[in-house]
C-alpha cells in the first residue's frame, strides 16, 4: 500500500463524499499491486457506485490527460504519493422512476 496522504488537487464533491472515496482508494490499494490500476479503478468504482447509486466513472493513473463532464456535487481529483485518481458522475441515475426522468430541469452551474 502506498503511505502518503491523499492531497486533493480539485473538487465539488461534498466533505463527507470525499472522504468515502479517499478511503475506498487506501481501500483498494490494500487490495491491488500499485501498478494494477484497473483494478484499483474497478474497485473504487464498484464501490461507490453500489453507495451512491449507478453511473460512477473513476480513473487510476501515473500519467493521463482528461476533458470530462460530471454532474455537480461528484467531481474529485486527488493524488496518493504517485498515483491520481479522478472520479465523477456523469448521466441519468437509473434508480429514478419514469416521472422523474420525462421531467426538464434547467442544470445548475457548479460554483
Amino acid at each position: 500500500m502506498l503511505e502518503g496522504k491523499a492531497v486533493v488537487r480539485e473538487t465539488d464533491m461534498p466533505e463527507l463524499m470525499q472522504s468515502h472515496v479517499m478511503e475506498l482508494a487506501y481501500q483498494a490499494l490494500d487490495l491491488h499491486e500499485v501498478s494494477d490500476c484497473q483494478s484499483i479503478a474497478h474497485y473504487i468504482k464498484q464501490k461507490f457506485d453500489e453507495a451512491h447509486g449507478p453511473a460512477w466513472h473513476c480513473v487510476v493513473g501515473k500519467d493521463f490527460g482528461s476533458c470530462i463532464t460530471h454532474l455537480c456535487g461528484s467531481f474529485i481529483f486527488f493524488r496518493v504519493e504517485m498515483l491520481e485518481f479522478l472520479i465523477f458522475k456523469d448521466g441519468k441515475d437509473f434508480t429514478e422512476s419514469k416521472e422523474a426522468i420525462g421531467m426538464v430541469q434547467k442544470p445548475k452551474k457548479c460554483d
